[in-house]
């Protein structure tokens, strides 16, 4: 039998041995593992999600949080009103639905005020079918089409979405509209994008101003609702839908909100002090437009026709008159661009203003003390 030879190896000839080996073993499960599961973790044979892909996985999952969180807190109105009577004289209850938004834990609601006006008796429905009474806090018309409301004491656990800057907001951003669709649909989502801010539309003798267009679909029961951005903030309250022209052309994807930074003073005062001020004038009025003042043979084809004056008020104290016409109030040109109530909405209760008139076609210029709304 052959004898063997024992050969030592020097330690350091073995830890490199053993270091080569555990590089070699290394790169091979590396190689291994990247040919069963792909670049990214992604399972072999199975193409890695594209760039557009992963954008719209998170975009998606950033709605229905925004959603997940904002649905507790946008409620259903229910507005009793007075009995209307029919052709025959006959008593017709009516009732108007719409939607609003926890904005205070304390139970405060802002919606539309077309929402709640003319109301003897409001109902708010949570999502989770509870039902409260609530009652008007104040409204803000008719300079905007805000109202607030609070549910009754002993409605716990409410949950509030917060305010989020409109000014932040830019052209096509996703946005979120949630409400009671078509009076029945209740926590109704629909989702488009930022078409257009700060938009004017003119509705009742007002401009409204500051506006959030929106193409994410609107129907009747959405007044008052939520706009959301994806963070879930109330960047919007939903207040009307174009649905034509002037002209009868038929519009399509053309929805507007009040924007959360024209909301947010104006609810704060209404829950902090009752009621937002305004400046008070005393008139019934009319704008003047070249239609007007061509039937009714005005000296101007502009202005706010005073209509009647209420004693006691700065327009009576100032000496105005029904049949002046108010042509400009302080540093405010009335015309088709500023009405009335625009104008009258940039002015400061107690503010001294110098209005300029006509009085059959003599121009007069009086100075007005602004009263408190």
């Amino acid at each position: 039998m052959a004898e063997r030879r024992q050969v030592r190896w020097p330690l350091a000839t073995l830890a490199v041995v053993a270091l080569l080996a555990g590089l070699v073993g290394g790169l091979v499960g590396g190689l291994v593992t990247r040919f069963t599961t792909g670049t990214d973790g992604e399972v072999a044979g199975e193409p890695p999600p594209r760039a557009e892909e992963r954008f719209l996985i998170h975009e998606e999952s950033a709605v229905t949080q925004a959603v997940d969180r904002a649905i507790p807190a946008v409620v259903t109105i229910v507005s009793e009103l007075l009995p209307a009577q029919d052709a025959r004289g006959r008593s017709v209850e009516e009732t108007a639905v719409g939607s609003g938004v926890v904005i205070d834990e304390r139970g405060y609601i802002v919606t539309n005020e077309h929402v709640v006006r003319d109301s003897v008796r409001l109902t708010v429905v949570f999502s989770d079918g509870r039902q409260r009474q609530a009652s008007l806090v104040d409204d803000d018309y008719p300079f905007t089409d805000l109202a607030v409301i609070r549910v009754e004491p002993g409605s716990e656990g409410l949950e509030a979405v917060p305010f989020g800057d409109s000014d932040a907001l830019t052209l096509g951003q996703t946005v979120v509209a949630v409400g009671t669709a078509l009076f029945e649909f209740e926590g109704t989502v629909t989702v488009g994008v930022v078409s257009g801010l700060h938009r004017r539309w003119p509705r009742n003798g007002v401009i409204m101003e500051d506006l959030v267009q929106t193409d994410a679909a609107i129907n009747h029961g959405n007044s008052g609702g939520a706009l959301l951005n994806t963070r879930g903030e109330l960047v919007g309250l939903n207040t009307t839908v174009i649905r034509s022209t002037e002209k009868g052309q038929a519009v399509e994807g053309v929805a507007f909100a009040i924007s959360s930074n024209t909301i947010a003073p104006i609810v704060r005062a209404i829950i902090e002090e009752g009621s937002h001020a305004r400046a008070y004038l005393g008139v019934v009025h009319r704008d003047v437009t070249s239609e007007v003042a061509g039937t009714a043979g005005l000296p101007v084809d502009h202005g706010a026709l005073i209509l009647d004056v209420s004693p006691d008020t700065p327009a009576a104290e100032a000496g105005l008159r029904p049949g002046d016409i108010i042509v400009r109030m302080g540093d405010y040109e009335l015309d088709e661009d500023m009405p009335f109530i625009n104008a009258l909405a940039r002015l400061r209760p107690h503010q001294t203003v110098t209005f300029v008139t006509y009085r059959d076609d003599h121009r007069l210029t009086v100075d007005v003390t602004m009263g408190l709304r």
